[in-house]
């Protein structure tokens, strides 16, 4: 029931934002606050067989959002399955607000999903966030799955520059707690930064992201993820012009 109960707040929220934006932006932020009490950050699964991914491309010209989810073999990473729903998008980008206009649409594609992944993987922050629920834990809650944040670009805290290698890592502060490590994901090219979303300790992520690191500096489930959803919004204006 805690999950259902989530759920409908979240949606019950985010339909107040849709209707004031600026009245209930404050009620957004103070209910991700309240999520914090259901947030573990401890390894509670340790085999995990398959990884998820999604991505949303939006068109301005139609206002929709184009959905996908695809899940993948770990540690093989060969694609299982995919899916993909198109909505339109009410809910206004406000940054560390994602998960309230990307979340419903996630949860959708990953029901439609048939094969329910072990571990989802977010182009996006987990506790790496101004109020530590950024969407990997966020969606990581409402699904019940642990999760990872993996980011092109740090939201909040400091760091060390780590050092050239592939594989190298250093750790990102903020207010005085290590909330994520950035990670050298290919040798000499920018680092990414990687939080534990839900259900998952910092380093069995940080060692998860890497493998699923092969030529390129991003995760391979994020790349699929986000060529397919360009794919899917390009087919559809294609069919429609």
């Amino acid at each position: 029931g805690d999950h259902r109960d989530l759920h409908r707040l979240i949606r019950r929220q985010r339909q107040m934002c849709i209707r004031d934006r600026n009245k209930d932006i404050k009620g957004a932020i103070e209910f991700q606050k309240s999520l914090l009490s259901y947030l573990c950050l401890e390894n509670r699964f340790k085999n995990f067989k398959s990884i998820c991914s999604f991505d949303i491309s939006y068109d301005k010209s139609s206002r929709k959002n184009f959905a996908v989810a695809i899940l993948l073999s770990y540690i093989k990473l060969e694609e299982v399955e995919r899916s993909v729903i198109v909505e339109k998008a009410d809910f206004p980008y406000v940054p560390g607000l994602l998960a309230f206009r990307e979340g419903p649409a996630i949860v959708k594609v990953f029901k439609k999903l048939r094969n329910k992944p072990d571990l989802l993987l977010f182009d996006g922050h987990g506790i790496a966030h101004p109020r530590g629920m950024g969407i990997a834990s966020m969606i990581g809650i409402l699904l019940d799955r642990p999760s990872i944040g993996c980011a092109k670009s740090r939201l909040v805290g400091d760091f060390t520059e780590p050092a050239q290698m592939k594989g190298s890592i250093s750790d990102l502060l903020y207010k005085g707690r290590k909330v994520g490590h950035v990670l050298r994901s290919r040798d000499k090219v920018k680092p990414i930064f990687v939080s534990a979303g839900h259900l998952i300790e910092l380093d069995m992520a940080t060692d998860i992201v890497l493998r699923c690191c092969h030529r390129y500096r991003l995760p391979k489930p994020v790349r699929m993820a986000h060529r397919l959803a360009n794919q899917v919004r390009m087919d559809s204006n294609r069919m429609e012009s």
